[in-house]
């Protein structure tokens, strides 16, 4: 099984990890606009060989994990070139404008669009793990575009990987990964900004900042070649997320301002509420 990974970082580099331990009989190949990528992806043993886009005709799958905004016109040139049984799977974070790109394209039964819910604020080659999609989630969108035979290969691997599988349209993708993956990272990516500005003046901030601080910013170690197309990709449904938790810090604020600090004390209390949304979900993931 010839498997070409186009974009060898973190998340490509992880299931090309992955995809060699799970099945012995393939061999993956590398394509990465970044020569040190390449080199440093045969170097880890993330690939055993380099290749160019045109080699993709030989490719029994196709692993597009790029930023969105390349992807968009990279796919459809994929599609343009594997042969009618190679499957070619995108793992970017955003689905609508990459599957209406490919909306119309002859060999749109080829292609299956996912989002596997998982990675790191690291990138490159050597953030690659093995088993970081193990437990984790996969949406799946427009699967019934994809031929019968290409879903059953793609959920076979999904499976051996360990991934749980949730069926999405591309719009509702999006606006529901905005509120629990792309405002997190812009939360994260203010906050860090906030502390740095402060920083300039009063040197000792960083000497206070704890483990709080620190998982709460973890995030804006994150690539911002990754994440402004995401950003510009979900504009939309980003401002209306980002419209809403203003208007809650502002309603913070005011109470603050207002002494109101029994108030405060329940809106703290009621957002406890999620330790057990997410102690749920991580039972279920694990069950």
């Amino acid at each position: 099984m010839n498997v070409y990974i186009i974009g060898v970082g973190l998340i490509g580099g992880s299931l090309a990890l992955d995809m060699q331990h799970e099945f012995k009989n393939c061999t993956i190949y590398g394509i990465d606009q970044q020569e040190e990528h390449l080199q440093e992806a045969i170097n880890l043993g993330i690939i055993q060989k380099k290749a160019e886009l045109k080699d993709v005709t030989n490719a029994d799958i196709v692993v597009v994990s790029i930023p969105v905004d390349v992807s968009v016109d990279l796919i459809p040139e994929v599609l343009n070139l594997v042969s009618d049984n190679c499957l070619v799977i995108d793992v970017g974070s955003t689905k609508t404008q990459i599957c209406q790109a490919i909306e119309q394209h002859p060999k749109r039964r080829n292609f299956l669009a996912t989002h596997p819910i998982a990675g790191t604020e690291f990138s490159g080659p050597k953030a690659a793990l093995r088993n970081l999609y193990k437990g984790k989630t996969n949406i799946i969108c427009e699967v019934e575009k994809t031929a019968f035979k290409l879903q059953e290969k793609a959920l076979d691997i999904f499976s051996k990987l360990g991934m749980r599988i949730r069926y999405m349209d591309p719009k509702s993708h999006d606006k529901h990964i905005a509120y629990v993956s792309h405002l997190s990272h812009i939360s994260s990516f203010m906050l860090g900004k906030t502390v740095i500005e402060k920083e300039k003046n009063e040197r000792d901030i960083f000497d206070m900042a704890g483990s709080g601080f620190a998982s709460t910013v973890r995030l804006a170690k994150s690539s911002p070649a990754m994440w402004t197309p995401i950003f510009e990709q979900n504009k939309d449904n980003v401002i209306e997320t980002l419209e809403e938790y203003i208007q809650n810090l502002q309603h913070f604020k005011q109470l603050l301002e207002e002494h109101k600090f029994s108030e405060i004390y329940s809106e703290m209390e009621n957002t406890n509420h999620i330790k057990q949304i997410l102690t749920g979900i991580q039972e279920v993931k694990l069950s």
